[in-house]
């Protein structure tokens, strides 16, 4: 699966960031049992993988959340940041027309959903931009913030990776980063990541597979 970043700025083919995607999919062919339907899933599975944990970041409304806030929901969990000129709003925009055509087709499954965007530039990313940014996309969708000390490493037990890129004119700056995003289950576990390269059509087969 290809899972190359868009545009050579966001180019993920570093050694690190291959051995992630080497070690997820060995543990989606150790992965023992898997129903006739999920068997068909379109992301990487990631059932049995160490990805996720407990975290404490900040909400849209500047007050603290934590991991378990959502306990019993699905989580759908994206890094990124909102002055990404192309990847992040593109793929944020799949995820949330995955979850409006999951809406209209299956309203109680999608109920069971929390999509969480998580910026990887705090710097720039307040609560207010965070929350003009997701609101742009689904009502649904959470934007959440921290100290550069929680995004290092809520992105850390993600595997994920991101780094401050090219310099811009009037001090801005662009982010390098990983760009999947992960479906976590009710009691936080992993399941499936998705690619950037796949359509919110194929995420929304998936989410109608793993989503009960």
């Amino acid at each position: 699966m290809n899972l190359c970043a868009m545009g050579s700025i966001f180019n993920q083919t570093t050694a690190a960031f291959n051995a992630m995607l080497v070690s997820l999919a060995a543990l989606a062919l150790a992965a023992c049992g898997p129903t006739p339907d999920r068997a068909e899933t379109e992301g990487v599975r990631l059932e049995g993988a160490a990805v996720g944990g407990p975290f404490e970041l900040t909400s849209e409304t500047g007050e603290t959340v934590r991991w378990s806030d959502w306990d019993g929901k699905y989580r759908i969990v994206y890094f990124g940041y909102t002055y990404c000129p192309d990847v992040c709003p593109v793929d944020t925009q799949k995820i949330a027309r995955a979850l409006a055509a999951l809406k209209a087709e299956q309203p109680d499954l999608a109920a069971k959903i929390v999509p969480l965007f998580i910026t990887i530039d705090p710097a720039r990313d307040t609560p207010a931009v965070l929350t003009e940014f997701t609101d742009a996309f689904s009502p649904d969708m959470i934007g959440l913030t921290g100290t550069e000390d929680q995004i290092t490493a809520v992105t850390k037990s993600y595997a994920a990776s991101y780094a401050r890129g090219e310099e811009l004119d009037g001090g801005q700056y662009l982010m390098n980063h990983t760009n999947l995003a992960y479906l976590m289950g009710p009691d936080g576990a992993p399941l499936v990541a998705f690619s950037g390269d796949m359509t919110h059509e194929a995420i929304t087969r998936d989410l109608l597979r793993w989503v009960e």
